[in-house]
């Protein structure tokens, strides 16, 4: 799975900044459960899982204390202000369908309409990071407009996956 530049830790445990601390609470054990090291034992032998747990515990010691939860919540809105579009959701390219005939990548939106990139853009996105020499293994995305409504996603994807995928 894609990460996006700034972490959502709503998105990390499942649930939305209008959850209450009890349903928040309710995701992180569920999810402790699920990934914690000492449950999986001899199962828990990727790497991935124990990041998972770390990632998950991370985010429910920000939301499970109202003080940084506040603080968390304050943080999303300015930088929710500082975007040109209003971001409904996070989407990797590698979900979206890729369309053959119009050589794009789709994705449906909400409302039944799409969100269509193309690999052209994807590449010209890419090269524009190089040249402001972007961190190595941060994602690279684009804000896509909805065809049908006033929705916009940010579009993301690791920036080795295209410098593999333009050596092809």
């Amino acid at each position: 799975m894609c990460e996006a530049p700034e972490k959502d830790l709503y998105a990390v445990l499942g649930a939305g900044p209008s959850d209450s601390v009890q349903q928040l609470r309710h995701r992180y054990q569920q999810l402790a459960l699920q990934y914690h090291p000492d449950r999986l034992g001899a199962d828990c032998s990727s790497e991935s899982t124990v990041e998972k747990f770390v990632e998950v515990d991370a985010a429910w010691k920000i939301l499970g204390d109202p003080t940084r939860r506040r603080q968390y919540d304050l943080q999303r809105r300015a930088q929710e202000l500082k975007q040109d579009w209003p971001v409904d959701s996070t989407v990797c390219l590698q979900d979206m369908s890729w369309d053959e005939d119009e050589c794009l990548y789709t994705y449906c939106c909400r409302c039944g309409g799409g969100f269509s990139v193309t690999e052209e853009e994807t590449r010209r996105t890419q090269q524009d990071d190089e040249e402001e020499e972007t961190e190595e293994g941060q994602p690279t995305g684009v804000v896509v407009c909805c065809d049908t409504c006033s929705l916009s996603v940010f579009i993301t994807w690791p920036s080795e996956r295209l410098q593999s995928q333009n050596t092809v």
